[in-house]
């Protein structure tokens, strides 16, 4: 039996849908997509994934700022399951992949193996991966137990590792705990796949959490920003822009170094992106790019607010959040270049720990550079 991670389904499929025709600017581009198991025996390691993800988004702009980024999901579990393998296509809107990665549950499992195999075929042949040349195509497989190497019906890890090998996609492959078997497996995936064999304790390892003097500042920085939204295009991607403030606002509530997080990845892209949010939808982010003008979106597709104005006061109202969009990206710039350097003073100073972010942090600095 199949499913699909359902959270924002109709919105990310929206927020995929481009407001405009114009060619994609030349830029570098990354993709990272993340193979998980999701059975019962992951679920510390998926906990503290949930926490780390926009740190590890943030490694990627750290290496290469200018880049297009682009993130997505493939879980698996196995047959009798609830699903055997549930994909998040690569997407800009890193706020969507992290909604869908929050409703993530471990459960099922029972016999051993996992549906590796297919899981790996998802990631390497029905994700949508970008050509060129100027691109890194990077995936982690991260697991607990060996590929069913019984079903009939699977594409066999070294069939898709050449395929992979063809699209210049790296694997790399992170075990969680020590079985023996998942190793012998693990190392010749991460061989056959040009990437690194990565063992981690079962539970993902410590988690570092390390909070800032500049937390809240930031975090109320973003907040302002997202007050200069104008979200905009059919409605229901214009609600899709609003959920996205509010989620901002209550992970600021809940968990603050997270909040922290996001608001530092968003402050890095904004000077390349001009984005509050990501994913796209905001008309001042367009309008700031040059990607479209308030006189060229039709009158349909602009909030209620903006409809009520004349054509002159529209045009000033989104000049206007520009401007302050820009100043208030400016205080964040500051902030965040302190907060860097707070955590990677602190960082020296802490005990080095194997830990599931740690470790994609450190191979996504080395494959992003080759």
């Amino acid at each position: 039996m199949r499913s699909r991670i359902t959270l924002c389904s109709l919105a990310f499929a929206l927020a995929t849908l481009p407001l405009s025709t114009s060619p994609a600017f030349a830029k570098p581009t990354v993709e990272v997509a993340f193979v998980l198991d999701t059975t019962g025996s992951m679920a510390r390691l998926i906990e503290g994934a949930k926490r780390k993800i926009w740190s590890i988004a943030t490694t990627i702009v750290d290496s290469n700022p200018d880049a297009d980024i682009r993130m997505g999901l493939v879980a698996y579990r196995d047959i009798g399951d609830d699903y055997v393998t549930s994909k998040i296509e690569l997407t800009r809107d890193i706020q969507d992949l992290y909604a869908n990665l929050l409703e993530l549950k471990a459960r099922g499992g029972g016999d051993w193996p996992e549906s590796v195999n297919e899981a790996l075929d998802v990631a390497v042949n029905k994700l949508q991966w970008t050509t060129g040349s100027d691109v890194r195509h990077i995936v982690f497989l991260v697991g607990d137990a060996p590929p069913h190497m019984d079903y009939a019906q699977d594409t066999k890890y070294p069939t898709t590792l050449a395929v992979a090998k063809q699209k210049d996609i790296i694997v790399n492959a992170v075990l969680a705990g020590d079985a023996r078997d998942t190793e012998r497996v693990w190392r010749d995936i991460a061989q056959i796949g040009n990437g690194r064999f990565i063992p981690i304790p079962q539970d993902g390892g410590q988690i570092v959490i390390i909070e800032t003097p500049y937390d809240q500042d930031i975090i109320i920085l973003q907040q302002q920003l997202n007050g200069t939204v104008i979200p905009y295009g059919p409605r229901e991607r214009q609600k899709h822009t609003e959920l996205k403030m509010r989620q901002s606002a209550s992970v600021a509530a809940s968990a603050p170094s997270t909040a922290a997080d996001m608001a530092s990845y968003i402050g890095k892209r904004s000077a390349s992106t001009a984005e509050a949010v990501t994913g796209g939808g905001d008309l001042v982010a367009d309008a700031a790019k040059g990607r479209t003008s308030v006189t060229a979106v039709a009158e349909a597709d602009l909030p209620e607010n903006l409809r009520a104005m004349k054509p002159e006061q529209r045009e000033a109202e989104v000049s206007k959040q520009i401007e302050q969009r820009k100043a208030l990206n400016e205080k964040l710039a500051a902030l965040v270049a302190k907060r860097d350097k707070y955590i990677a003073d602190q960082a020296v100073k802490s005990p080095k720990t194997s830990s599931f972010d740690g470790v994609v942090q450190e191979t996504l600095k080395a494959q992003i550079k080759r």
